[in-house]
């Protein structure tokens, strides 16, 4: 009863956000109150949500401050060099600026932080997005994908986890597994190349005059465009005027007035670029390095940023203030988890589910142990946290390979392959940052980027059987 309960509780979850008929904040905890009640948790429900909440606080605190401190370096202006360079690079294609997303992504997504890297990279290329006119949606795809690809770091969650759980090396687990990050990395961004042509192609049909095009969005040998009687010397020139125009630094600070990178705001404070640039740089190392709590780390770095920056007690109180709508959005969503986390786990739900998947697998298919871990993967770390995949089922898992000679390292490097589709799950406090920074509906996220995350998470396993990476008995 409580493995039917649990995933029709997570079904009726999901279907309700996609539908858009609860926004992801009311469905996190009505839908959860619900089913916890039906299945007996009575009053005993607020002790399993407020002990989940504990458990949650941290990572609120983290969201909230870290939130601030980025939000303050997008005011102070040190992201705005990086836009423009992205901007004259990418020019006014969409599917450079896609593919741009994709590479931001993962340079910034090695610093293992999901968080961080989704505040970094909305705040840079959000108004990109906005001014050419694409669809926020393909932003929080790629970068969604891309960082979920990425998860697989040894200092990332997941890995860190699985080396815990079985007792193994990290590097062990991640070093063989370089091959399919390679091809799924390959693979992500041959999805944003799709993406972006997919935009091209639907901005040139909506707008043919600023994009050159005809209404079918094609253009005829010679560059006039199909049924037009431009002449075809007139069209070239404008495009190629276009063409330099954007990439001029001068039109791409001007293309960014009336956004988060206005380059006339005046919270602007080039004279400290240097100054903030350390910063930063300090607390990225500092936040892999691991030598102090997160949420203390971005709280320090954004009172000295506060300090340094707005000298005035008055300016002070404006800056948070201005940033307070963001961290309300994001904390909010953080602690409604609680509820979905607190009554799977306060009822028994959690544990029946695992030891429901453990028990449909045949033991003819036992020297298939690690290729199956992964595949339980894909849908297990979406429906539940990571710690209680890693420390719940994969133990149990990796004991019945064993029996079946296949090392615990490679039911570890299988148990990663899940973690594209285990990013865009709405029990993963970054992914709820990225869609209410984007200003994006979690369920049109989903329709974009499940299937394409469920592709990558199999060519990577499959590359793991593939290059012996993963086991087969």
């Amino acid at each position: 009863m409580l493995v039917i309960l649990g995933f029709l509780m997570v079904a009726t979850f999901m279907a309700l956000i996609m539908t858009r008929r609860l926004t992801p904040l009311l469905a996190l905890i009505i839908v959860p109150t619900a089913f916890g009640l039906f299945a007996g948790a009575g009053l005993g429900i607020g002790d399993m949500v407020m002990d989940a909440v504990k458990d949650m606080s941290s990572t609120a605190a983290l969201l909230m401050f870290a939130i601030i401190y980025f939000g303050l370096m997008i005011d102070v202006g040190l992201f705005d060099k990086l836009v423009t360079l992205i901007v004259k690079v990418a020019g006014h294609d969409p599917a450079k600026v896609v593919v741009g997303t994709m590479v931001l992504t993962a340079l910034i997504s090695l610093d293992g932080d999901g968080s961080t890297t989704f505040i970094v990279v909305t705040a840079a290329l959000l108004p990109v997005y906005q001014r050419l006119g694409l669809s926020p949606v393909v932003l929080t795809c790629v970068a969604g994908l891309t960082n979920g690809t990425l998860n697989i770091v040894p200092w990332g969650g997941p890995t860190a986890r699985a080396a815990a759980a079985l007792k193994v090396d990290a590097s062990d687990i991640f070093v063989p597994m370089l091959p399919s990050l390679g091809i799924g990395l390959v693979v992500v961004f041959l999805f944003a190349v799709m993406l972006g042509r997919s935009e091209r192609r639907r901005l040139a049909i909506a707008d043919p005059e600023r994009w050159g095009r005809g209404a079918s969005g094609s253009t005829r040998r010679g560059g006039s465009p199909a049924g037009g009687g431009a002449a075809p010397q007139n069209d070239g020139g404008k495009l190629a005027l276009l063409e330099r125009a954007v990439a001029s630094e001068e039109t791409v600070a001007g293309g960014l007035s009336d956004t988060a990178l206005d380059p006339n705001r005046p919270t602007l404070r080039p004279k400290l670029f240097w100054f903030n640039l350390a910063l930063t740089v300090a607390i990225m190392v500092l936040l892999v390095v691991d030598v102090v709590p997160l949420p203390y780390l971005f709280m320090v770095g954004g009172a000295i940023a506060l300090v340094v920056n707005f000298p005035k007690i008055s300016d002070q109180a404006k800056m948070v203030a201005s940033h307070s709508s963001s961290v309300i959005a994001v904390v909010s969503m953080v602690l409604a988890a609680a509820v979905l986390t607190g009554v799977l786990s306060g009822t028994g739900m959690v544990d029946a589910m695992s030891s429901w998947l453990v028990d449909v697998i045949p033991a003819s298919m036992g020297p298939y142990m690690a290729v199956i871990t992964g595949l339980i993967s894909i849908p297990a770390t979406f429906f539940m946290s990571n710690d209680a995949f890693y420390f719940g089922i994969l133990p149990v898992l990796t004991e019945a390979g064993a029996h079946f000679g296949i090392p615990a390292v490679d039911m570890a490097r299988a148990s990663t392959t899940g973690q594209p589709v285990h990013m865009q799950s709405p029990l993963v406090p970054a992914i709820l940052l990225l869609v209410s920074l984007a200003g994006v509906d979690l369920g049109d996220h989903h329709k974009k980027v499940l299937w394409r995350a469920l592709v990558v998470a199999l060519v990577m396993l499959a590359v793991g059987v593939i290059v012996g990476a993963i086991a087969i008995g």
